[in-house]
């Protein structure tokens, strides 16, 4: 399963909270649901539906997996809910335990958080799809287990917050394989990992 992160993100590398107010509220975070006006279903909501379009599962951390599962099997009959409630997933935690799973969710202990994914990702059946996730993401891309970076690039800084970019000064080289922008400046870019020469 190749893994596949899809991110909306700001221009200065903040993920946190893009849905809405109390989605994240860590640090004293203000900006609740500042994706909002930049939607459109055409470019930014295509991105989603593109990002999913090969999955096999999905794959989340405990915080995203709680606000998704609290969200999405409510929005039953839409196309892209009905395959998002339809996939497996899996939800990496130190806290949850089997009891606490719903959503037609395995969990992956946070203490076996790299292996889980190797195995996993040996594993046929389409992408293995990260949304959100932000400490997730970062151990993934800290361990060179990410095959594609979709990132839906917003135009607005704010100002500090949750960040996917590993801060241990390793450099990473990525190639960009599209880019698409919209009529509100949305620039949805994918990368993969850049061939080692």
């Amino acid at each position: 399963m190749r893994i596949l992160i899809s991110e909306f993100i700001s221009l200065d590398g903040v993920v946190q909270a893009p849905g809405g107010q109390g989605e994240d509220d860590d640090g004293g975070f203000a900006h609740g649901g500042w994706s909002h006006p930049f939607f459109d279903a055409e470019v930014v909501g295509g991105a989603f539906v593109d990002a999913t379009a090969n999955a096999g599962a999905l794959l989340f951390g405990r915080r995203t997996w709680r606000t998704m599962a609290g969200a999405w099997p409510e929005r039953a009959g839409d196309p892209f809910a009905d395959k998002l409630n339809a996939l497996p997933k899996y939800v990496v935690s130190r806290t949850l335990g089997e009891s606490d799973l719903t959503w037609n969710t395995t969990l992956i202990p946070g203490d076996e958080l790299v292996a889980g994914v190797r195995e996993l990702r040996e594993r046929d059946g389409g992408d293995l799809v990260v949304m959100g996730s932000p400490t997730l993401v970062r151990t993934l891309l800290s361990e060179g287990l990410v095959d594609e970076l979709r990132l839906i690039i917003m135009p607005v800084l704010l100002g500090g917050g949750k960040s996917i970019f590993p801060d241990d000064g390793g450099l990473r080289a990525l190639e960009l394989v599209s880019s698409v922008t919209s009529d509100a400046g949305v620039n949805v870019s994918v990368y993969r990992p850049a061939a080692k020469a």
